[in-house]
């Protein structure tokens, strides 16, 4: 059975990725392989883990290229490389643009720390997310598995899980306990589903 190439792209600690390889490591996530990690911060933790798995890493840093289009051309240059078929954004801290998102349509999975369509968009990313909820004092928040376009989190919906909020939560501890309740299971979910989907085509 031919795997889907899954690059993720990742800027800090790299939980999420990690979700991913355990669920490779578990058989949970079969039908694509992470060949990729791609980080735009020298220092991040998410490479370690990469490393760690034996998957190929590379660094793009934004200081190193004057302008968006030249950054993101040295993204797709190391993606066409690596015969990407699936793009997983985990934790990647830059808006891509219409130009690199239309390249890749359906292609490109991001998770989102909150029930879209509530506290997301442009400025909505990590503890503000939290912050947010936790200042609406909304009941229930969770995460939302997206296919990646042109607009900050507006792509069509693959996956959503809710999490309740606590009393006395902050939002370092809703943070977390979304991440442990929806997103590290949502993401390996979503990424089996459309690897699937995309070796079916094939």
């Amino acid at each position: 059975m031919r795997q889907a190439n899954i690059a993720v792209l990742v800027s800090g600690g790299g939980t999420n990725l990690q979700a991913l390889l355990d669920a490779e490591k578990a058989g949970t996530l079969v039908s694509g392989k992470i060949v990729l990690v791609i980080s735009d911060k020298a220092d991040a933790y998410a490479l370690t883990r990469a490393k760690n798995a034996g998957v190929r890493t590379e660094t793009v840093l934004k200081r190193d290229f004057p302008e968006k289009a030249a950054f993101e051309a040295r993204l797709v240059e190391l993606l066409t490389e690596a015969k990407t078929d699936l793009i997983i954004l985990a934790g990647f801290m830059r808006i891509l643009s219409a130009d690199f998102t239309s390249r890749y349509p359906n292609r490109i999975l991001n998770v989102h720390p909150a029930l879209i369509p509530s506290f997301c968009g442009e400025g909505f990313y990590g503890l503000k997310v939290h912050e947010a909820a936790l200042k609406k004092g909304v009941k229930v928040t969770g995460a939302t598995v997206h296919f990646v376009n042109e607009i900050p989190d507006g792509g069509e919906i693959i996956l959503q899980k809710a999490v309740d909020v606590l009393p006395g939560d902050t939002p370092e501890i809703l943070q977390r306990r979304v991440m442990e309740q929806a997103e590290w299971i949502l993401l390996p979910k979503a990424a089996e589903l459309v690897s699937r989907e995309l070796t079916e085509e094939q």
